[in-house]
């Protein structure tokens, strides 16, 4: 990829996020899942690691996607369209490992994650977020070995980074990328990215245009 060629993908990327993203579908089961079309990008991530605030960072909206302080309250994949005629489609997911929830809810969203990762032709790739301040933990790495057997690409993102000193994010890096050897299926770049200041959003919208054009749009 070339300097010029990244640039235009960028500013392709600003555009598409500046437009219109509405709120489309919500599915408790993958029996209401919506019928598929376009390019679904997904965002799994253990419960609080900022999905629904890197979504709305991405499309510069503050309530596109609902955020709370309370874990586990995502309890549904919920859709999100773009502006007409891209395609494109984001996909806000339950947040796992978030033990003080109900045994039993809990083990009913791991199932409705795992299950749809493994079963949607139109699911591009997935953005595995992970807290900057903690790093991998073993609930992300089960998630990693589903989407080693399915034939989804993915790829870690690495949020809050601006909660975190430079030398801690550096060895949260470090660590993310060694446990990534382990996982050839993976994109082996990762992204680090914040919400409140915006880093690595323009690089995060660049590599969903790349997506797009991918996909033959």
């Amino acid at each position: 990829m070339t300097a010029d060629a990244n640039v235009k993908l960028v500013e392709q990327g600003r555009k598409l996020f500046a437009g219109d993203w509405q709120f489309f579908w919500a599915s408790p089961s993958v029996e209401t899942l919506p019928p598929m079309a376009g390019v679904e990008v997904a965002f799994a991530g253990r419960s609080n690691v900022g999905k629904s605030s890197l979504i709305n960072a991405l499309t510069g909206r503050n309530a596109l996607a609902r955020t709370s302080h309370t874990p586990g309250r995502t309890q549904e994949l919920i859709f999100f369209e773009g502006p007409d005629k891209t395609g494109l489609r984001l996909v806000d997911m339950p947040g796992y490992g978030y033990a003080s929830a109900p045994k039993t809810k809990v083990a009913s969203w791991t199932a409705l994650i795992h299950k749809f990762l493994q079963g949607r032709a139109s699911l591009a790739r997935v953005y595995v977020l992970v807290d900057a301040r903690h790093g991998l933990k073993d609930v992300d790495l089960d998630v990693l070995k589903t989407l080693d057997k399915s034939a989804v690409s993915y790829q870690l993102v690495l949020t809050k980074a601006d909660q975190v000193k430079r030398a801690e994010l550096e060895e949260s890096l470090a660590g993310t990328n060694a446990a990534l050897a382990r996982h050839p299926a993976a994109f082996p770049d990762v992204l680090v990215t914040s919400s409140r200041s915006g880093a690595g959003m323009p690089e995060l919208r660049a590599a969903m245009m790349r997506l797009l054009g991918e996909r033959g749009r």
